[in-house]
């Protein structure tokens, strides 16, 4: 997107089909005509050029292609509202006059406005787009190919792997064609698709110039658990592309556009997009459930070095080191610390990107076959898979789950965050019970931070039983500037306690 994409910047890197069996031999025959046609050409200037058929075939297969998929490819237009954010103040100039210039540790961020792309996932309006196209957003609004514009609500985020899904109320509109990842090669034909840098629907062609890349964006952009497991691209991708589909020449979405390798900001080459197998995943739980249920092995993976074969007996430097002794599931089915995982269901993988992509397909609670290496004896282990705990940035942010925000001035006004209590957080906090709302986070700087700390569950709000997120909502959207905040609370172990505070301006 423009002004969203390019909070993701960073040196190098920024947050932005199966091949008909045309390949580019096929394409260009002869790549140095005969010396002696040309002559022949430029003696008869008269003479007409024969078109090459297999060029033809090619431009025929991109203009199908292109037809097939951009009826459903929308532009995703968002505002994001005027808020306050903590800024740090440097240890040497506190408590000086020059402390004032950074606004007593808090600055104001201008209301903005930005756009990217997004393609449209069922008839009824739900739509799929990046993460960081709709994060933080106040408003935002989906234009279709046909031009009409509908206000949309984000139904859900997940920057783990930058995928979130709008929902407009329409009838009847024209869908993507899912395609399959899986099996797509290096060297098969892509477009991608989208509204890049205010030019309206663009559609280039590039090739898919590698698989399963990571390039480190997801965690220098917040992502608690990132997963990077990229389709690379030569397609032209730009500012404004994110989140609109990568497709195959049978228009097929194979992935979303998500990012750009450059150093200006603009397209230099190269671009990354989610494989298609792993969004769809992702957009199914987001649609059904507001969130995504994240399965987990309980294993801490690393990529294997020619070090790690040597000492571990590997044929090749190839799979992902368990680094830490297992958990969960992992300890069940009895694999140890320095096991060298090399296939997941039958299917080899090569790197701890490959593990995580495929283990993200399943849903907790479901069982994974793990092939794995013990000092050069090939193994293998059947593994429960269970689920992991979701922090409150991966949660949809103020349209669903953050029950303490709603709305920034009623965030401001608390400085807290809370979700609904599960068993994954109960256990990592070591909680006896797991129902209530538990807080998720404190603004360092807010008028809770001092009284407040994660893991506390909140059970009355100014003498309202709080039992459900909408009850918390409900009581904070009342809470008014300067207003005193009482509030009866849990611990972990079970005590509780009462917290007393004035709410913020």
């Amino acid at each position: 997107m423009n002004t969203q994409l390019r909070k993701l910047v960073i040196p190098g890197v920024l947050a932005a089909g199966l091949g008909a069996g045309v390949t580019l031999a096929d394409v260009i025959k002869d790549p140095v005509p005969d010396a002696g046609a040309q002559l022949a050409t430029s003696a008869n200037p008269t003479s007409a050029v024969a078109p090459d058929p297999s060029a033809a075939n090619l431009s025929s297969a991109f203009r199908a292609a292109s037809r097939a998929a951009l009826g459903a490819v929308v532009q995703v237009r968002v505002e994001t509202a005027a808020r306050t954010v903590s800024q740090e103040i440097p240890p040497q100039l506190r408590g000086t006059p020059f402390e004032d210039m950074f606004g007593g540790g808090r600055m104001r961020v201008p209301a903005q406005q930005g756009s990217g792309s997004g393609f449209i996932l069922s008839a009824d309006g739900y739509v799929v787009t990046n993460n960081h196209v709709v994060d933080d957003a106040s408003r935002v609004k989906v234009v279709l190919s046909d031009k009409r514009e509908y206000d949309a609500r984000v139904v859900g985020r997940d920057p783990n792997t930058d995928i979130a899904v709008v929902k407009i109320e329409a009838r009847g509109l024209p869908t993507a064609r899912l395609g399959d990842s899986d099996q797509l090669e290096t060297g098969d034909w892509v477009l991608a698709l989208g509204y890049p840098l205010q030019l309206g629907q663009t559609t280039t062609a590039g090739i898919v110039s590698a698989k399963g890349r990571s390039i480190g964006i997801m965690e220098r952009s917040g992502a608690s658990n990132p997963l990077e497991h990229y389709i690379q691209t030569d397609a032209a991708i730009n500012p404004g592309n994110s989140g609109g589909p990568l497709v195959d020449l049978q228009g097929r979405v194979v992935g979303v556009n998500s990012a750009i390798a450059s150093p200006t900001g603009y397209y230099s080459g190269y671009g990354f997009a989610v494989p298609i197998n792993v969004a769809r995943r992702v957009a199914d739980d987001l649609v059904r459930y507001g969130v995504v249920h994240r399965p987990m092995m309980g294993v801490e993976i690393r990529d294997v070095t020619t070090a790690d074969a040597e000492v571990f007996k590997l044929p090749a430097p190839d799979g992902a080191l368990v680094a830490s002794e297992p958990r969960e599931g992992a300890r069940a089915a009895g694999l140890q610390m320095g096991d060298v995982i090399v296939a997941i269901d039958g299917r080899p993988v090569a790197s701890s990107g490959d593990v995580m992509e495929a283990v993200m397909r399943k849903a907790p609670g479901e069982n994974v076959k793990v092939d794995y290496i013990r000092y050069g004896e090939r193994r293998s282990a059947t593994l429960r898979l269970g689920e992991m705990a979701r922090p409150v940035a991966d949660r949809a942010g103020g349209t669903s789950d953050d029950a303490a925000n709603d709305d920034d001035g009623a965030a401001d006004r608390v400085g807290f965050r809370a979700e609904r209590m599960t068993p994954d957080i109960a256990a990592q906090i070591k909680s006896t019970r797991s129902d209530g709302v538990v807080v998720s986070g404190v603004d360092p700087q807010g008028p809770a931070a001092g009284y407040l700390a994660p893991g506390l569950v909140i059970e009355r709000f100014n003498g309202r039983e709080i039992g459900t997120e909408a009850d918390l909502r409900q009581a904070v959207a009342g809470v008014r500037a300067g207003q005193v905040i009482s509030l009866t609370v849990r611990r972990p172990d079970g005590t509780h306690a009462i917290v007393n505070f004035r709410a913020g301006s």
